[in-house]
């Protein structure tokens, strides 16, 4: 993988700070589109988007770790300065929580997509998942986009961690956009609790490695590797 060095404190310094905004904007933008999603899919009985919003707020309480860590990076408390040393008691409580969560997710995904399969029952419509991933899909791309620059720039395993988890955001979107515009374009309403299921698994992956990073250990970040 190609690195840049840096030399000057100070590009190193206004590095961090893009890697801070990058990190907020992440969290802003799942706050919001964790509200839009989950009120549209209550509305609309799309499980799919219901689940895809729950999820998002989950990413919301991994971020805030994600912004402490980031905070220590910047003030060198950690051994190397990069954020190769373990989580401090904040980050693994906020790591732990958010594993909580996501087995949650998985559990109520798997339950409420099983009933709705054996029920037979459809969404109203899924438009709104479409409109919804098609968004993430562009801005989870370019938070992808950006955070690698900047972690490469910085050689930041961690840095370079947090884009990987951004990257299983955007493939939720692209499974969100696939149930969702299927749906539309045949009316079969398993394809709905299809996509559902498709978020369980991504969620119970999260909650393990959540957990994993509470510990100390490297995670795939859901398929990517952490450096």
């Amino acid at each position: 993988m190609q690195t840049f060095k840096i030399g000057k404190q100070e590009d190193r310094a206004a590095l961090y700070r893009t890697a801070w905004a990058l990190a907020l904007i992440t969290v802003g933008y799942n706050l919001i589109e964790g509200m839009v999603s989950v009120s549209f899919g209550f509305e609309d009985e799309t499980i799919a988007l219901f689940g895809f919003g729950l999820d998002s707020f989950v990413e919301v309480i991994s971020g805030v770790g994600i912004l402490h860590m980031l905070g220590r990076i910047r003030s060198g408390k950690t051994m190397n300065g990069e954020g190769a040393a373990s989580p401090d008691r904040f980050e693994a409580t906020a790591l732990r929580i958010t594993g909580s969560a996501f087995y949650l997710l998985f559990a109520g995904l798997l339950a409420t997509a099983a009933l709705k399969i054996y029920a037979g029952r459809a969404p109203e419509t899924t438009f709104w998942g479409i409109v919804v991933s098609s968004i993430s899909i562009v801005a989870m791309w370019a938070l992808i986009h950006f955070k690698v620059k900047v972690g490469r720039a910085l050689n930041s395993e961690a840095i370079l961690a947090d884009a990987n988890c951004t990257k299983a955001c955007f493939y939720l979107s692209i499974a969100l956009l696939a149930s969702s515009l299927g749906y539309e374009l045949t009316g079969m309403g398993w394809l709905d609790s299809a996509g559902a299921l498709v978020i369980a698994i991504f969620a119970f992956r999260e909650g393990r490695e959540a957990f994993e990073k509470a510990q100390g250990k490297a995670c795939s970040c859901s398929g990517g590797a952490c450096s």
